[in-house]
């Protein structure tokens, strides 16, 4: 499954940069996110519960910082195991523009590859359910960062 998108984030490139790498901002952004913690200088390990379709788990991983280009850019590479449930991987080439002032343009483009039981649910479900976890993400990202707490609406 790939995802390719941009969203403006109410925030300068070096702030939105700053915040990419921050445990405590990501941790309340990122959907059923129990626990976050930087492991490395370049890694961080991560619970997160998610119900997706009839399927509930917990998935325990870690998302490894990759041809890191501040504040241009870096590549996120993970693998999310579920137990029972399946995994998760892949990689996410995420890049980083001034828009404006006070506005920066995150444009990212990921594959994800899903096994277990959550690749059996199908295509079209995993693929809805990536979306609207990606969307909630980047709104509540958008307002941890943004100065108002208000957001953009995400680029289609």
């Amino acid at each position: 499954m790939e995802l390719v998108d941009s969203v403006s984030i109410n925030q300068s490139r070096d702030v939105v940069w700053r915040a990419l790498k921050d445990t405590d901002i990501l941790r309340e952004a990122i959907p059923g996110c129990e626990a976050l913690e930087q492991v490395g200088d370049s890694h961080m390990s991560a619970a997160v519960s998610l119900k997706i379709g009839p399927v509930r788990a917990r998935f325990f991983g870690e998302v490894e910082f990759c041809e890191v280009d501040e504040p241009d850019g870096m590549v996120l590479t993970g693998e999310r195991k579920g137990g029972a449930a399946g995994f998760a991987k892949g990689n996410a080439r995420v890049m980083l523009e001034e828009a404006g002032p006070s506005e920066a343009l995150l444009t990212y483009a990921a594959n994800v590859q899903v096994g277990g039981k959550l690749g059996q649910l199908g295509a079209r479900l995993i693929d809805s359910t990536a979306k609207k976890l990606t969307r909630q993400f980047f709104n509540d990202f958008n307002a941890a960062v943004s100065p108002s707490g208000e957001t953009s609406e995400t680029a289609a």
